[in-house]
């Protein structure tokens, strides 16, 4: 990744969440991999067709007490003071008459990527961009149900959420400091809505920014390195964080989690793959989670777990 961004050849690049995997397809090769990619700098979707089918679609989330296994491992680890923040999720089997390609297709996000018939996302959730030496991150953390009353102002006024937004807001400007100078949050708790067929809901961002060290400019690759894995789906501290979520999960995220990215020559718009369907055989699931504290209730968690599991067609 460094030797084609100091080169300034355009690339796409997929990395998985423990960076096991990473893919950069060159700007001729995206089409030939199988990729369907809409960014909003970047897109190589063809027409389609308006979705004149009724969409079906069930979810079969774990039961409550099963979601409960996990969550006791992520909060003894909290009261031991071994993490204050675990990004805890689950994956929970779809049903839908849509394949990949169509919910591809036919959804609205920010960011969207068809993956060669085995996952789809459709993520609200920049990761960072880089802009003329200066690099930006946007860590979301808190959702909320659009239809409540005042929705936008509990979100904003929640113990739980805003303990959890200020830690990753936290965690993030620390992160973005191992690969800029100058880091400062330029706007905080920003609430997003997102429209979706299932329900709205409301999302709380913040925007970071800082200008890159010289070493790094014009490296993608080592800052993607240094900044790995997104700190707004893991939590903190990192590394122990981690060990917590593979121990309590019980699953592999794979490329959920993951980030992907275009560089354009000179500037990099990428986001963290969340909203994201993965399909084993011909089974189809959903992955979702959300960031666990010690103010979390068991009840609220699974609900926000399941509140996730949507498509943004409407």
């Amino acid at each position: 990744m460094d030797e084609l961004s100091l080169q300034k050849v355009p690339y796409f690049f997929v990395i998985d969440f423990l960076s096991e995997n990473v893919e950069i397809y060159k700007e001729n090769e995206i089409e030939k991999s199988g990729l369907i990619i809409d960014f909003q700098h970047f897109s190589n979707t063809k027409p389609q067709q308006k979705l004149t089918k009724k969409i079906e679609w069930k979810s079969f989330p774990e039961s409550l007490e099963s979601f409960k296994i996990g969550f006791d491992k992520v909060q003894k680890n909290i009261r031991l003071g071994n993490s204050y923040l675990v990004n805890y999720t689950r994956k929970t089997k779809i049903q839908t008459n849509l394949s990949l390609e169509e919910i591809f297709y036919h959804s609205n996000a920010k960011y969207k990527l068809f993956y060669k018939d085995f996952f789809v996302f459709f993520s609200p959730e920049t990761f960072v961009k880089i802009i003329d030496s200066k690099i930006l991150t946007y860590p979301m953390k808190g959702t909320i149900d659009a239809s409540l009353e005042n929705a936008a102002e509990i979100l904003k006024n929640d113990k739980k959420e805003k303990a959890e937004h200020y830690t990753v807001v936290d965690l993030l400007r620390n992160d973005l400091s191992m690969v800029a100078d100058h880091v400062k949050v330029d706007q905080f708790q920003h609430i997003d809505l997102i429209k979706t067929k299932q329900k709205d809901l409301y999302a709380m961002s913040s925007e970071i920014s800082g200008l890159l060290k010289p070493e790094f400019d014009g490296k993608v690759g080592s800052i993607m390195q240094k900044l790995l894995p997104a700190g707004s789906i893991l939590g903190a501290p990192k590394p122990k964080t981690l060990e917590i979520i593979l121990n309590a999960e019980g699953y592999e995220r794979g490329y959920y989690t993951g980030i992907c990215g275009w560089f354009d020559g000179k500037n990099v718009d990428s986001c963290v793959m969340i909203r994201f369907i993965e399909k084993e055989g011909d089974q189809l699931f959903f992955k979702s989670g959300g960031g666990i504290t010690h103010m979390s209730k068991l009840e609220d968690e699974y609900q926000e777990m399941k509140n996730k599991i949507y498509v943004p067609i409407h």
